[in-house]
């Protein structure tokens, strides 16, 4: 007879814990009482699509966490998980019928926006939903890294056709296939074949680059890989690109300048998410209750927890079935307790 799987209360504690600081890193760092509106075109924060309220076929928009909790509560929602440079929508004229409850005053439309299939529930070059039933890849397989920090699709990489260049020298290793560029000794150096430094509306040649450019250096290394498949990267290789005026200057044109901000990447968001998350919290008050239990006790609450676990996992899959992504806490508590009404609902 197979020995029974049992869970300790401290494997209980640090899953709860994993969870919670999942939803810090992507919370914590946005206003959830707020409307983010007056802050302008925020650098980065949790954004939402509605598709009740803005569906397939109208105008996208994006609503920021307060307000998909107070004006879109009950609705579907898309998450969008954090975007730059971004003002919230939420009341203004692609919302026909409804009006911000949080902030009266806003434009009718929000110019500076950027918006892509992702409001509609789509994503990545596959035009495909997450979590995808078909489990559709990026065109090249996910290395095995613990260093893993940043994705660029294979989009973007052709787009800014010098991101090739930095692949070669900064990228995890094992997405692609890296190869050495053979020179020809009978060719001068400066009339050998090299990757773009920039796109052609740039209208800028390598000769141009500043003495000392470390993108121009790579290039003459003349290492190179294959130009097909998402590219990983890994943590601070934004502080390994060129940063000579020449180089700024491209990247501007290029709409590209947040790269050389350490700041912005998505790890530095989540991390001032979970240090003000942490700031706000005080002593564990479950930790403190657990030492004042016995063994018996200690070991009931894990059953209780273990049964409990196994119901909500029976009731999650019927949003899984559905293919939802989205749902508020006090909507799945409801649900929950008609799901299985032996249980009261806490928080309602």
């Amino acid at each position: 007879m197979a020995e029974e799987q049992t869970v300790s209360l401290v494997d209980v504690l640090e899953e709860n814990e994993e969870l919670e600081e999942e939803a810090s890193a992507v919370l914590a760092g946005s206003d959830s009482d707020l409307c983010s509106y007056p802050q302008g075109y925020v650098k980065r924060q949790a954004l939402y699509a509605c598709s009740t309220c803005t569906p397939a076929g109208g105008e996208p928009a994006g609503v920021c966490l307060a307000c998909s909790y107070k004006c879109h509560e009950g609705h579907d929602l898309f998450e969008l998980y954090t975007k730059r440079n971004f003002r919230c929508d939420c009341g203004n004229r692609k919302f026909t019928e409804l009006q911000c409850k949080l902030f009266l005053e806003k434009d009718e439309l929000n110019s500076q926006n950027k918006y892509s299939q992702n409001f509609f529930g789509v994503y990545c070059t596959c035009s495909r939903p997450y979590p995808d039933p078909d489990d559709q890849h990026l065109g090249v397989g996910v290395p095995d890294s613990v260093e893993l920090q940043e994705m660029i699709c294979e989009s973007c990489m052709n787009n800014n056709s010098f991101l090739w260049t930095y692949s070669a020298h900064l990228s995890v290793p094992g997405a692609a296939v890296e190869v050495k560029e053979e020179t020809n000794p009978n060719v001068p150096k400066e009339e050998e074949k090299g990757d773009d430094v920039m796109e052609p509306s740039c209208k800028r040649s390598r000769e141009e680059a500043e003495p000392g450019c470390r993108l121009k250096e790579l290039q003459e290394i003349g290492q190179k890989r294959v130009h097909s498949g998402a590219v990983f990267w890994p943590s601070a290789w934004r502080s390994k690109l060129c940063s000579c005026n020449t180089c700024k200057e491209r990247l501007s044109a290029a709409g590209l300048s947040f790269l050389l901000d350490e700041s912005d990447t998505v790890l530095a968001y989540e991390n001032k998410g979970k240090s003000s998350e942490q700031t706000r919290q005080g002593p564990d008050p479950l930790m403190s209750a657990l030492d004042n239990l016995n063994r018996v006790q200690q070991l009931e609450i894990i059953h209780g927890y273990n049964d409990m676990k196994t119901e909500l996992k029976d009731f999650l899959q019927r949003f899984a079935a559905e293919g939802k992504v989205s749902f508020r806490l006090k909507d799945l508590c409801w649900d929950y307790w008609e799901f299985n009404n032996n249980l009261s609902c806490p928080v309602l």
